[in-house]
C-alpha cells in the first residue's frame, strides 16, 4: 500500500524482517482540494521523500465527501523514522496548507503486520479501524488480527490488503484493510462489522472510529509481516 491515480505498477519490495515503523498524518481539509493535495503528495512530497535514508513507501487515503485524508509514510526502522521528523515537517505543511483544514494529527506506529493478496489496482477502497486496548495486550493483539482476523478478511469477496499497526505505549492501533473497488468495499460492511464487534469484545478493547476511503496513492515496498 508504486501505484496512485493512473496506475503505474508496483515498486519492487525489499526484504526485511520486522522492525519497521510508520508516521500517519491526518489532515480534516476542504473536499474541493483533494485532487490538489493528492498532486502535491504524488509530485512532490514523495520524490522528496524517496531521497531519505530508510524511507521504504507512503500511502495516501482520501474521503472525497468529509475532506479526510491519511497521508502515512513508512520507515526501514527506528531510527530512520525519528531521523525523519525534522526533514519532513516542511513537506507535510505544504501538503497541509493545500488540503486545509484545522492542524493535523500526527502519530507514529509500529508495523505489526502487512500482508498482500492482491495489488490494490486504480478504484481500490479501504476501511480504516482504530481501537484502543489495555498496553499490556499489544502482543494478543497481534497474535488476534494475524490468526483470526485476517484468514476471515481474506474469505472475502475483493479482498487485496490489510496492515495492523500499533502504538504499544498507548494500546492505540489502527487497521486498514483494503478491497479491489467500492463495491467490494460496500459489500464488506456486514461481515467486518461482525468480526469487528466480536474481537472488540473478546479483548475488551475501546472502537475509536470507523472510516471509508479511496486508495489515492498505494508507493510501498514495505515486505509481507504477517
Amino acid at each position: 500500500m508504486g501505484w496512485w491515480r493512473g496506475h503505474q505498477g508496483l515498486a519492487p519490495e525489499v526484504k526485511g524482517s520486522g522492525g519497521m515503523f510508520a508516521r500517519s498524518t491526518t489532515v480534516r481539509g476542504r473536499p474541493e482540494a483533494i485532487d490538489d493535495g493528492i498532486r502535491q503528495v504524488r509530485d512532490q512530497v514523495l520524490p522528496a521523500l524517496q531521497e531519505m535514508d530508510g524511507f521504504v513507501g507512503l500511502s495516501m487515503l482520501a474521503d472525497r465527501e468529509t475532506g479526510r485524508c491519511i497521508i502515512t509514510t513508512s520507515w526501514q526502522d527506528e531510527a530512520a523514522i525519528s531521523a525523519s521528523r525534522e526533514a519532513v515537517k516542511g513537506l507535510r505543511s505544504r501538503a497541509v496548507e493545500l488540503l486545509g483544514g484545522p492542524e493535523p494529527e500526527i502519530r507514529e506506529w509500529e508495523i505489526a503486520t502487512l500482508h498482500r493478496e492482491h495489488p490494490a489496482d486504480l478504484g481500490a477502497c479501504a476501511r480504516v479501524t482504530w481501537v484502543k486496548v489495555r498496553p499490556e495486550l499489544v502482543d494478543r493483539q497481534i497474535e488476534v488480527f494475524r490468526g483470526t482476523i485476517l484468514p476471515q478478511l481474506q474469505d472475502l469477496p475483493g479482498f487485496c490488503s490489510a496492515s495492523l499497526l500499533v502504538d504499544r505505549s498507548s494500546g492505540r492501533a489502527t487497521g486498514a484493510i483494503a478491497y479491489a473497488s467500492r463495491q467490494a468495499l460496500e459489500a464488506s460492511r456486514e461481515a467486518t462489522t461482525r468480526i469487528r464487534s466480536e474481537v472488540i469484545r473478546t479483548m475488551e478493547a475501546e472502537l475509536l472510529d470507523v472510516g471509508e476511503f479511496e486508495v489515492a496513492i498505494a508507493h510501498l515496498r514495505v515486505p509481507e509481516m504477517a
